[in-house]
């Protein structure tokens, strides 16, 4: 008996690896362009350089420290007394700019430090509002002087103007490492 061999000839499927690899590219490209990459926000700070030795003890008067707490409960303690955070600006403008008519208040804005403290229960929100009262407060006693002095809010003054506005304002901001005061 014969056998039939039979006449199917084996198909082969081949793709073109070519076209695959500019699809896969342009799927790179269309995902690097659709997302979105979120940016780290925080505060700037210039820092001091580090340096190995020992601070100096400052002796400062404390008619020239402006003391300010915030507690775990985001509750604010300004100079002793409890505070909304939308009344501190108008308080560290008036303790900035006193130049000694207020004996309660500082001698000089040179000599004027604003020391925060705050709970290590503190929210991140409240921290947020109270450095930008502090920072608003300095800004605007700077542009009153300014204005003052050259007519000119401080940011529309040439390098050398605004030095001079900051030598006569000077952010006096002290930090302290937060403090675990609630349960």
């Amino acid at each position: 008996m014969l056998q039939k061999k039979s006449n199917r000839s084996r198909l082969t499927t081949e793709m073109s690896t070519g076209s695959m690899a500019d699809i896969a590219f342009l799927l790179l490209i269309f995902f690097l362009v659709t997302t979105t990459i979120q940016v780290e926000k925080g505060i700037l700070h210039q820092l001091p350089p580090w340096t190995e030795e020992e601070p100096p003890e400052a002796e400062k008067n404390d008619r020239n420290m402006f003391v300010v707490l915030i507690n775990a409960n985001d509750q604010l303690l300004v100079e002793g007394q409890q505070m909304k955070v939308d009344n501190l600006k108008e308080k560290s403008k008036r303790f900035i700019d006193n130049r000694g008519k207020r004996d309660d208040l500082s001698d000089s804005p040179d000599e004027a430090v604003i020391s925060l403290q705050n709970d290590r229960g503190t929210s991140y929100d409240m921290y947020i509002q109270v450095q930008n009262e502090l920072k608003a407060a300095y800004n605007e006693v700077r542009d009153e002087w300014a204005m003052q002095q050259y007519g000119r809010k401080m940011d529309n003054l040439p390098g050398p103007k605004q030095d001079s506005v900051k030598d006569e304002y000077p952010m006096k901001l002290s930090e302290a490492e937060p403090k675990q005061t609630a349960n």
